[in-house]
This record gives C-alpha cells, structure tokens and sequence, in this order.
C-alpha cells in the first residue's frame, strides 16, 4: 500500500431502491497510483457502486473519501463529516466526501473522471473537438465566461493553446492523431473506446473510472487497452478504478480486486488471491452459499 495512504476510501456504503439493497455495507480503499478492479458476476452492485463514487447516485448511507495530496488525518475526515460540508482544504492538501456531492462537482472539484459502459461521445464532432469540449471548464473560466473570448484577450488565447496541445498530446497517446479531423460517430469501435479515455484524461483526473472499458473489443483490441491503461498508470501517477468482465484485462493489470455478489464483498485483495479465492469462484459458477465447501475442496485437490 502506498505510504501516502488511499486516495479513495468507500466506508460502509449502502444503496437502496426502495426494499431493493443494491449495495449492502460495502468498504474498500484505492491506492495512489495503483490500478482497482471492481468485479462480479451481473447484478452484483459494480456500476451502482460506480454511480455513488461518481455522484450519478446519491447514497443512502456511508462515506466516499477522496483525499487529494497527503492522507488526512481521521479526525480531520471526521470533523469535515460532523460539520456538513463537502470539502476542506488541508496544509497537506484537499479532502472531498464525494456522497454529498453532485457529479458535475465531483468531476470539477474532485477531479474525478469517468468513461460509461455505453459510448457517449460527440460523435458530430471531430475527434479533436470531442477532446478540447472536455476542456470546457478551464476555457470557460480563461474566458471570464465568454467575453474575454470575444476580444481574443492573451489569458484566453494561452488557454486554448494549451488546451489544444493538451488534446493533440492524448490523441497521440491513444493513436488517434490521423483521425483527428474526422467526425467521432465514424471511428471504429476500437477506437471510439480509446477516444473516451482520452477525453476523460484531458480534464487531468486525479481519479479515472472505467465502466468495462474492454466491452465489445477484439483480442488485440483488449490487449492494446491494457496496454494503454498501464502506460498511463505509469506516465501519470494515475489512480484507476475500473469495472470489467474481462478477467484477463483484471489479472493483467489490476494491483488490486474487489468482488461483489448480491451487492456484498466477498474478497478483497491481490489478483491472485481473489482468482484462488472460493467464494469468487463459486459466485461466478453460480452455486449457492451451502455449496462453497465443495468448490474449496475441488481446488485442494
């Protein structure tokens, strides 16, 4: 674990649908600069726990911690808690309970960036203008909210250099550079998903969430998608969290599993742990809870 101390920690979240317990109680902790793989089979809680992270839900009980520079103390956490705001600023640098805060803040403040499970592009934008409308906020604020932009003031003009050189870097970096002028809809599939990612980057997320990133890729699609994540993992010092049914991406590439099942964790741990673990593989075989012991002994023998 980093000496810096988690950047996220989800305490005792809970999230109910009327009677319906989609997360029941659930803690887990992110590391800086590691890669965190929320997995199970469908219906298991992964995209709700997501939506809570990323402000899509408002929870019904628990904290969502996310410390930005050193690890606060406990009781700063608390006494942030007990008095009802949704930040607070530290000598060691900046503390969010993202479970109070909507997700345009979350995504603003917090610097939290998503991608979703279903692409949502600009696909009747260019490639490249997909990557600088990620930039909106920065612009907007260079702009003094439009009419330094009019009369083309230097402040203005120097964001929206960087901005662009910002956008071309990750076109880059994802391979995306000769297809910067066309029209996102037209990209192949492949490469609407590293776009995604790429437009997530160029709001330089302190977070990354992945919603099944490796969702309808080929082979070497997927491989060429772990290969990216971890170059940015490694460029960037970037924290991951990422959903994903495609076990060999998780193995591959994640520091760090949790599984759900029925909205619970049932492990929590290195790749290699969770992959021995019993309860994980007789939640993705399906088999009831009596029935646990027979897996442990099938994997003994």
């Amino acid at each position: 674990m980093n000496p810096a101390g988690p950047l996220l920690a989800v305490e005792h979240l809970t999230m109910r649908f009327g009677g319906l317990v989609a997360i029941d109680d659930l803690s887990f902790s992110a590391a800086r600069g590691e890669i965190t793989a929320i997995i199970g089979p469908n219906g298991a809680g992964k995209t709700t726990a997501f939506n809570c992270i990323t402000g899509f839900y408002k929870p019904s009980s628990g904290r969502i911690v996310l410390s930005l520079g050193s690890q606060p103390a406990p009781e700063e956490v608390d006494a942030l808690t007990a008095s009802g705001r949704r930040s607070r600023a530290t000598a060691a640098g900046s503390i969010f309970l993202l479970e109070r805060m909507p997700d345009y803040e979350v995504a603003a403040s917090a610097k939290v960036a998503r991608t979703f499970q279903n692409i949502r592009l600009f696909p009747g934008m260019s490639v490249l203008e997909n990557l600088i409308v990620a930039q909106h906020n920065p612009l907007m604020r260079a702009s003094g909210w439009t009419v330094l932009g009019l009369v083309g003031a230097p402040r203005y003009l120097a964001a929206e250099r960087q901005a662009i050189d910002r956008a071309l870097y990750w076109l880059e970096q994802t391979a995306l550079t000769d297809r910067a002028d066309d029209a996102a809809g037209d990209l192949p599939y492949g490469a609407q998903r590293r776009l995604e990612i790429a437009r997530a980057m160029c709001t330089q997320p302190q977070l990354l969430c992945l919603d099944e990133p490796a969702a309808g890729l080929n082979p070497r699609e997927t491989a060429g998608l772990a290969e990216l994540l971890q170059s940015i993992r490694r460029a960037h010092a970037l924290s991951i969290l990422l959903i994903e049914h495609d076990m060999s991406v998780v193995m591959e590439i994640s520091d760090h599993v949790v599984v759900l099942d029925y909205g619970q964790k049932i492990a929590d741990g290195p790749p290699d742990s969770v992959r021995n673990d019993p309860r994980v593989i007789a939640a993705y075989l399906g088999v009831e809870d009596r029935e646990v012991g027979e897996v442990e002994a099938e994997i003994a023998r």
